[in-house]
């Protein structure tokens, strides 16, 4: 267990309190007006210098001046760690987290609270405060579509090169990113995401060329398939637009994009383009 680690090498046995602190402690309780902040620092600089009880006392006297629970029960974790009590400390933290708290990268970038890494029950904690905190990897239909994921050169048909693609998630895998050049230079992207409203996958893409993008949909048996509208900035028009990316046996992806121009009752191909992975 590497308690303590950002610390020292041992657990910190408990020791007097210095004059110094003796004397802050008597001036802060003799005081007439005490903020909470200047209990909380004194307990926290009675912890480091391994002045326990006196850390105790002074931070129960902070949440009494005002200092927020979370705060307190966070430093109370640290103290457990000083004393090197692992139990408590992750008791603690378990509580804080079982009322809300779903902040682990506070508890992950604090050297004292993290010197638990390793203790299998603050490893949980930080795993299901992990999944509590960035969801999106944890709900059902986010990886979908992440067979789309990855560096790519697009050809057309007859084997002409296209322009590549490089699609990333992003946002904690909240958001697929979409990054496209084509051949003659030119770019676009599209964000891509589950809808958790209403259960759709959804595509907004914008290119330089004042392309407009907006479909949704989900998985079938043939893929990825979203529908909706293209908007032209240019001209001002729009129309009804279908995409299908289908995975292909090889490996590569098949993207399929048709545009009606009848109001949707025939459709007519806009794109059809054939991803290859780049050769790492």
């Amino acid at each position: 267990m590497l308690l303590l680690a950002a610390v020292c090498a041992a657990p910190v046995m408990a020791q007097a309190p210095t004059a110094d602190l003796k004397g802050e402690f008597e001036s802060l309780a003799g005081a007439e007006q005490v903020s909470g902040q200047q209990w909380f620092d004194l307990a926290t600089k009675a912890r480091e210098a391994g002045a326990f009880d006196m850390a105790r006392d002074a931070l129960a006297k902070s949440l009494e001046a005002g200092v927020s629970p979370l705060r307190a029960s966070v430093e109370r974790a640290r103290l457990a760690v000083a004393e090197d009590d692992a139990d408590s400390a992750v008791a603690e933290l378990r509580s804080v987290f079982e009322q809300g708290f779903t902040g682990v990268s506070l508890l992950t970038s604090d050297a004292v609270i993290n010197s638990l890494a390793g203790d299998a029950g603050y490893d949980q904690l930080i795993a299901d405060m992990s999944e509590q905190a960035y969801p999106c990897p944890h709900q059902e239909g986010f990886s979908d579509f992440d067979f789309w994921i990855g560096e790519w050169d697009v050809h057309v048909a007859n084997g002409t090169y296209a322009g590549s693609n490089v699609i990333t998630p992003e946002q904690r895998g909240c958001v697929l990113v979409e990054r496209w050049t084509g051949a003659s230079g030119t770019k676009g992207m599209s964000i891509n995401y589950k809808d958790m409203i209403t259960g759709e996958w959804v595509q907004i893409w914008n290119s330089e060329g004042g392309t407009q993008i907006n479909i949704r949909g989900g998985l079938n048996d043939d893929g990825m398939a979203m529908e909706g509208t293209i908007h032209y900035v240019g001209n001002g028009t729009t129309a009804p637009f279908r995409a299908l990316w289908t995975p292909l046996e090889d490996g590569r992806v098949r993207q399929y994009f048709e545009q009606s121009n009848d109001g949707g009752k025939t459709w007519v191909p806009w794109f059809e383009g054939f991803y290859t992975r780049k050769a790492m």
